[in-house]
């Protein structure tokens, strides 16, 4: 059965029925919908997913084309470090994307624009950079647009949405989306509980990042794989509410640690390679091995810098299999659990029980049931309104378009359908909260 593409977090969620299931909903007296201008870039969105979705990708034409890859760095895109009022967050990436011009500099931007700027500049495949825009937009922001740190500090979003909606309350930005989108174990943040700052670079953890053995093409995904369990295993011991959830850690995290490698290394004739001056400058970090400092909003993209072949984007497929492949070398890392209120207390989920039998540790590896289960659960955990409040209004029609033109991708996933979810399995753990 094929996993059905709704219209919970749009372009993300994958629901094989129709957008709205028409459940009822009375609309705020202050709703003020999207705009036509923002209906039509959401719709060339959408178009642009369509056409993407009909060229097959082929991964052997890796030659290199310096000047289609080279990422410019001059004029507007040039480096320039964040004003006080500019917001940067957890994100290397997208905080790479503000201080260069190629997404708003102010760190406040919309889902359309983000999209855009992470394709053209890392290789993104669109229907993976439109489903990380939109469901932070949803999740941190007001659906349309979000802020890639807090809370704006002057004024609110971009679309008016955030006080007409209220999806999750007032957007305060991917910085404070704890388990819903930022999570434990990241390769180079600590966890929130443990110190209270999940957004800064931890200097030590970057140390032991930068003196992780290389890899054949430098810190590669048999590192990140490597270092991904290092840290699974770091919060395991070090904090009591640590908490492993079925879209947060076996999507996001995996995220984190591959698109290290996957977005920053540089190519070249060779191919791509990832060597440390290079990881400290999608950073911000500074300094020689030992005497490492960062500073906050200094994320860089080095001169001469190449992305990855056009015609090779990094898709939801790729992301699966690095996944995928992260588990069969640490295999620690597909528990769905946490820690019970003190370090070393973690105890996992029974995969059977918590999904009325459809995936279990063996089969949640097989095809792409991973991602399967990862995205079915951030389904689950989207605002009512987006199951079937926004019929007949142009937010609605920008979503149900969106859906559409993903639904052809999704189906080739070959999903098994996701009835029964029982999240109450999960209330033992204090670090879950609302967590996915």
């Amino acid at each position: 059965m094929s996993l059905k593409l709704g219209s919970d977090i749009a372009v993300m969620i994958f629901e094989s029925a129709t957008l709205f299931s028409l459940a009822a909903f009375a609309f705020p007296s202050n709703f003020k919908d999207i705009s036509e201008d923002t209906l039509a870039e959401l719709t060339e969105l959408a178009a642009r997913i369509s056409r993407e979705s009909e060229v097959k990708l082929d991964s052997t034409k890796r030659a290199l084309n310096s000047d289609a890859q080279r990422i410019d760095t001059t004029g507007d895109h040039a480096y320039i470090a964040p004003g006080p009022n500019d917001i940067r967050g957890p994100c290397p990436g997208l905080n790479t994307l503000a201080n260069h011009g190629y997404i708003s500099r102010t760190g406040v931007d919309s889902v359309v624009a983000v999209t855009a700027a992470s394709t053209a500049v890392f290789g993104m495949g669109v229907d993976l950079s439109a489903f990380l825009s939109v469901y932070s937009g949803v999740m941190a922001g007001d659906v349309t647009s979000f802020s890639i740190g807090g809370k704006p500090k002057t004024g609110g979003l971009l679309s008016g949405l955030t006080s007409s909606l209220g999806l999750l309350g007032e957007p305060q930005g991917l910085s404070a989306s704890h388990n819903r989108f930022e999570c434990d174990a990241s390769p180079t943040r600590m966890d929130l509980y443990k110190t209270g700052d999940a957004v800064s670079v931890n200097v030590p953890r970057f140390e032991k990042l930068a003196a992780m053995p290389k890899g054949p093409n430098g810190y590669d995904i048999t590192v990140m794989s490597k270092w991904r369990g290092a840290c699974f295993n770091d919060s395991i011991s070090t904090n009591g509410h640590f908490f492993t959830g079925p879209f947060t850690h076996l999507a996001v995290n995996a995220a984190a640690h591959a698109f290290v490698y996957r977005f920053f290394g540089n190519w070249s004739a060779d191919g791509p390679y990832l060597d440390l001056e290079t990881l400290k400058s999608f950073y911000g970090v500074t300094g020689e091995p030992g005497s490492f400092q960062w500073q906050q909003g200094r994320e860089r993209i080095p001169d001469n810098w190449h992305r990855r072949p056009i015609g090779d984007e990094y898709t939801l497929v790729s992301l699966n299999l690095d996944a995928v492949y992260a588990i069969t070398t640490e295999p620690q890392i597909i528990a769905i659990g946490g820690n019970t209120g003190e370090p070393n207390t973690f105890t996992g989920v029974d995969l059977v029980n918590l999904t009325g039998g459809v995936f279990d540790a063996a089969t949640l590896l097989e095809g792409n049931n991973l991602a399967c289960f990862a995205y079915q659960v951030a389904s689950i955990g989207a605002p009512d309104i987006l199951r079937g409040g926004l019929v007949g209004t142009l937010l609605g029609t920008a979503l149900s378009k969106l859906a559409d033109a993903l639904s052809p991708i999704l189906a080739n996933f070959n999903c098994p359908e996701l009835i029964k979810y029982d999240k109450s399995l999960l209330e033992a753990f204090p670090g879950a909260g609302s967590g996915l």
